[in-house]
């Protein structure tokens, strides 16, 4: 059984920094990429950043490009992302998600597949206060 566990959401003032940490178990061996996604409470749910596994691409939402880094430690299994300079518009629910897939939602275009990935975590709460 494949398992997502998202953690590191919290509240931090605008300006600051949080890393979020996501925690895959099970047969993860095969996934083509992993994915950060963002919900607000009334928007649409937003692609933050994929990694390309395989390859090691990196791709981000044009509302975070320069401020977020992902990342992924293999032998840990565990994905990251490093938020910098973060501002009140960046507050959501962060969910990761991971697909063994691959195609399109691995490349530039993976927030047109924002209800497209095979597997998801619980979410975790990101709130940045003005």
């Amino acid at each position: 059984q494949v398992q997502l566990v998202e953690s590191g959401g919290g509240s931090v003032q605008a300006g600051g920094s949080l890393r979020l940490s996501c925690a895959a178990f099970g047969y993860t061996s095969s996934w083509y990429c992993m994915a950060w996604f963002r919900q607000a409470p009334g928007k649409e749910r937003e692609g933050v950043a994929v990694i390309d596994i395989g390859g090691g691409s990196t791709y981000y939402g044009d509302s975070v490009k320069g401020r977020f880094t992902t990342s992924k430690d293999n032998a840990k299994n565990t994905l990251y992302l490093q938020m910098n300079s973060l501002k009140p518009e960046d507050t959501a629910m962060y969910y990761c998600a991971a697909d063994f897939r691959g195609g399109r939602r691995c490349g530039p275009q993976f927030s047109d597949y924002a209800f497209d990935f095979q597997y998801w975590g619980q979410g975790t709460q990101v709130t940045v206060s003005s």
